[in-house]
């Protein structure tokens, strides 16, 4: 079978890596791919936009290929999937009706209300003079959301009522453009924060291995929000027993929603939770595909060949499949970054010591990246995702560390505290 990946991040990188893996699987197409995918032996980058709809069903059926797995959230939103299928093509990734899960965090908030699915309160604005008045009645901390999709970047979770007004006045003013013309303001949730990725066909829904990512830009979580600095599974905050209880409670009802509102939701869908000190499940926000770098820690760890289960979405027989089979022990991965990410940084610095990593036994991601005649350069704020698998955290971590020391490029930026939830583990 011939797949073809739909992005140009780690995640996508991640998704051909291990979809080559599969002895079903001979080649990957990657629209566009980036620097990573393009050394990857089966592995064919396509220079196209990964929003050319027409291009990449006439792409597939040309080649004959038999699984599209879309990575980024804004083609799902854009109905990239609806446009697939009507060309007769097995497309992994809900349709444009699905993907409002994530491009509009009021309607997810809608939908999570009407199916009983544990979450904080909220209230949606459309103007600033409502808004400010309402922080300043709700006081801090608050959280401040941009409706629409920002790539990460449009949470504010204000520790003062003033933090709290400067960001609706940033949404509003225009910051996020069309993103920002609703705000969802909610109660600021506490404990510790989880991701768990589910795979559904939309009848049924089953849960990969929890992780934990590591938002913010500084260590210590501190700083604004970004993509993601790194992550590691699985996670010991999400025990087998929550795990069921995030199942029944979370999962299921979701889909059952969806369901009902006639939404045949076909692909990923991503619980990014708060575990509260009491141990409660409380959702933050759903996404409508693979997280980033959430995937780079749990594919490395599936040993289920990944076309199986992405077939059996897309062909809606999920419940058939046996039980989904693990690497025992945990992986890691440290996001290397442009400096100045997640505002302003350049691009095109070469980057040297990926061999090296790579000996030392890590898996090198590319997300910002490209081939320059031959050598590799940066192309993005997120640059790479140097992951890691051990018997420990302890033994992750270091090799991921140990590997990210052997890699360079001016302005490199990583935290040095991934994992540090873990350090007492």
């Amino acid at each position: 079978m011939k797949a073809l990946v739909v992005g140009n991040g780690g995640r996508e990188h991640a998704l051909a890596w291990k979809l080559l893996q599969s002895e079903k699987v001979q080649e990957v197409f990657c629209v566009p791919g980036n620097g990573g995918t393009a050394q990857l032996d089966g592995c064919r980058n396509i220079a196209m936009s990964s929003l050319d709809f027409e291009g990449i069903a006439r792409l597939s059926l040309v080649n004959n290929v038999g699984l599209i797995v879309i990575g980024p959230e804004v083609p799902l939103a854009a109905g990239m999937t609806d446009y697939l299928q009507n060309e007769g093509l097995k497309v992994f990734g809900p349709n444009r009706a699905g993907a409002q899960i994530e491009s509009s965090k009021a309607w997810a908030k809608a939908l999570m209300v009407e199916a009983g699915i544990p979450t904080a309160a909220s209230q949606v604005f459309t103007s600033l003079e409502p808004a400010i008045a309402y922080v300043k009645d709700q006081g801090a901390p608050i959280v401040i959301k941009a409706d629409g999709l920002a790539a990460g970047k449009g949470v504010t979770v204000a520790a003062t009522v003033e933090e709290a007004i400067a960001s609706l006045k940033d949404i509003f003013g225009g910051k996020f453009g069309d993103a920002g013309q609703q705000v969802v303001i909610e109660d600021c949730l506490v404990g510790q924060e989880a991701s768990v990725l589910a795979v559904t066909d939309g009848l049924s829904i089953r849960p990969l291995l929890a992780a934990q990512d590591h938002k913010r830009i500084g260590e210590g979580d501190t700083g604004p929000n970004t993509g993601g600095m790194g992550a590691y599974a699985p996670a010991p905050v999400v025990t087998d027993a929550l795990l069921d209880r995030i199942q029944r409670d979370i999962l299921e009802p979701a889909i059952a929603a969806l369901r009902q509102r006639g939404i045949d939701y076909r692909g990923v869908l991503y619980a990014g939770l708060m575990i509260t000190p009491g141990g409660d499940p409380w959702v933050i926000e759903f996404n409508c595909r693979f997280g980033d770098p959430e995937t780079q820690v749990i594919l490395p760890l599936l040993e289920t060949p990944l076309d199986q289960v992405l077939l059996a979405c897309v062909e809606q027989r999920l419940a058939q499949l046996p039980p989904f089979t693990w690497t025992p022990g945990v992986a890691t991965c440290v996001v290397a970054a442009s400096g100045g990410y997640p505002d302003k940084f350049t691009k095109g610095h070469e980057i040297t010591g990926l061999a090296a990593a790579e000996d030392s036994g890590a898996i090198v991601f590319h997300a910002g990246t490209r081939q320059q005649k031959g050598v590799p350069v940066t192309d993005g704020g997120r640059v790479l995702g140097v992951t890691a698998m051990g018997d420990t955290f302890q033994a992750a971590i270091a090799q991921t560390y140990a590997a990210l020391d052997c890699i360079q490029f001016d302005g490199l930026y990583a935290r040095r505290d991934i994992g540090h939830q873990m350090q007492a583990h």
